[in-house]
């Protein structure tokens, strides 16, 4: 892709029209207490718009439109090829209007343009586009019943979901979401992160544009106590999917154990491993890839290699090289193609980030920060039990434990509350397969690192995920039912009583 000048990306910025209302029903509204909360550019300090701050009213009468929506089955029952014809169309006027949804991104949450334009918009594209040739491609079943039988297995749309979304890829985890969820035939209920709104309520304008029927996809800014916990607890909403902190997503479990036991999936917090051998090959690539995983989007990342556990005989020459890459992970303005890392998302972020760094105790690389930017940091810790170690910093800080062995790497690669993913390096065959079984995690990458792709399913194990997984086939299952139908074709001349 070929990147703009700051000038022309700034040019772009000043020309944004940034919308400011909830969208449900197929319009812009306003709260219905008439609340607002300002959006804030984290580079700058500068306003960018006032939000309507809704609440449990608001959440409401989304339900009430996205119900109606989905019962008349103006969506729901709409032919599969019909569905994906809609949603080929938004992925259409996303692509026209891609260069500002990246600046717009970018603006909101801090994201450097760089990784807007050519990570975060295409692949948002991307997966619309992917669940959208899925629709009419999914096959249901028929059972081996016998010969006076006929059962058929099939799925049918959960009904109205709430999405419940995280501020750290905005556009991206929402197409995660709305993507399977709206070639189900579902009807949608969207809460974007107060920090993040802009693209989700512009998202939902261009679906419109694209032909989804009012009341189909509805978005509902406001704070996790206004907005997340009225979705979790709604008792007309059939199902909620969300991305964020193990925290918050445990409480989600509760708001529906205590309300209508609507299904949960739940993508969650990580503290993801990255493992190098002694007999890793290509000490600079292995670098190369450990620096992407732990500085890329600042860290914001819950698949970050936030643990560099490396084997004592390489742990010098991998330093060496990880400083060397570190340094083209420059910090400065987002709307700069050059700058590889933005602000962080929020002041209240960026100090929580702060407070992780005040406990280093042995500082390899970077460790400066101001005004809302951390620059790519490297610490020692003493083992696994730091604090460094164990919690989720969500900031661009990677920290080192040294090991002698690969049981040891193994143990501590696992000894954690989290299990979303890791990476192993070593050019042993049998010992990468045997450490990506071993590892309990729910991606496990050999000599890379990543997530996957669209075609694969994302999400983790123990306190890293909950019921489900997104991306992939298998992210349709989460927003279906599936139904039994028993068909009995005894012959009535069989079964007639003397």
């Amino acid at each position: 892709m070929d990147l703009l000048t700051q000038d022309e990306y700034k040019s772009i910025a000043a020309g944004l029209t940034l919308p400011s209302g909830a969208f449900i029903d197929g319009a812009f509204r306003p709260a219905i207490s008439g609340e607002t909360f300002a959006t804030v550019n984290p580079a700058t300090g500068d306003k960018l718009a006032d939000i309507a701050s809704c609440g449990a009213a608001d959440v409401d009468f989304a339900v009430e439109k996205a119900r109606e929506a989905f019962d008349d089955g103006r969506w729901s029952k709409l032919h599969p090829s019909e569905r994906k014809d809609v949603l080929i169309r938004l992925a259409k006027l996303m692509t026209r209007n891609a260069r500002e949804l990246a600046v717009m991104e970018s603006l909101d949450s801090g994201k450097t343009i760089y990784d807007c334009e050519t990570v975060d918009v295409p692949e948002t594209i991307h997966c619309l586009k992917w669940h959208a040739e899925a629709i009419d491609k999914i096959y249901d079943q028929v059972s081996p019943a016998s010969d006076d039988h006929i059962a058929m297995v099939v799925r049918e749309p959960i009904g109205v979901v709430g999405l419940v979304l995280p501020w750290n890829f905005p556009l991206l985890m929402l197409a995660w979401k709305i993507g399977p969820a709206l070639a189900a035939g579902c009807s949608v209920v969207v809460k974007p992160a107060a920090e993040t709104s802009l693209t989700a309520l512009r998202m939902a304008e261009l679906a419109m544009e694209a032909g989804l029927p009012r009341g189909v996809l509805n978005i509902v800014p406001g704070g996790g106590a206004d907005v997340g916990e009225p979705i979790g607890r709604h008792m007309d909403i059939d199902m909620v999917s969300f991305t964020g902190s193990t925290v918050t997503g445990k409480r989600f479990l509760t708001y529906s154990a205590e309300s209508n036991a609507k299904e949960v999936v739940l993508e969650m917090g990580g503290k993801n491993p990255a493992i190098v051998m002694d007999d890793a090959e290509n000490l600079d690539r292995v670098a190369a890839h450990v620096v992407n995983g732990a500085f890329w989007n600042m860290g914001e990342n819950c698949s970050a290699s936030s643990r560099l556990i490396v084997h004592k005989d390489v742990k010098a020459e991998l330093l060496d090289r990880i400083a060397h890459h570190a340094k083209q992970w420059n910090i400065g303005d987002p709307l700069d193609p050059e700058t590889r890392m933005g602000a962080l998302v929020s002041e209240g972020h960026y100090n929580k980030v702060c407070g992780y760094l005040d406990q280093a105790e042995k500082v390899v690389i970077g460790g400066k920060a101001d005004k809302g930017f951390v620059e790519a940091t490297v610490v020692e810790v003493p083992g696994n039990d730091s604090t460094l170690a164990r919690e989720e910093i969500f900031g661009p800080v990677l920290s080192v434990i040294e090991v002698s062995g690969f049981d040891e790497a193994i143990k501590i690669a696992n000894d954690t509350d989290y299990g979303l993913c890791a990476s192993i390096f070593t050019a042993n065959a049998k010992r990468a397969i045997r450490g990506a079984r071993a590892i309990r995690a729910g991606t496990v990458t050999v000599n890379s690192f990543g997530e996957g792709d669209i075609t694969t399913p994302f999400g983790g194990f123990k306190q890293s995920g909950f019921g489900g997984r997104d991306n992939s086939i298998h992210a349709h299952d989460q927003y279906t039912q599936l139904k039994t139908i028993w068909i009995d074709l005894a012959d009535d001349a069989d079964e007639a009583v003397d």
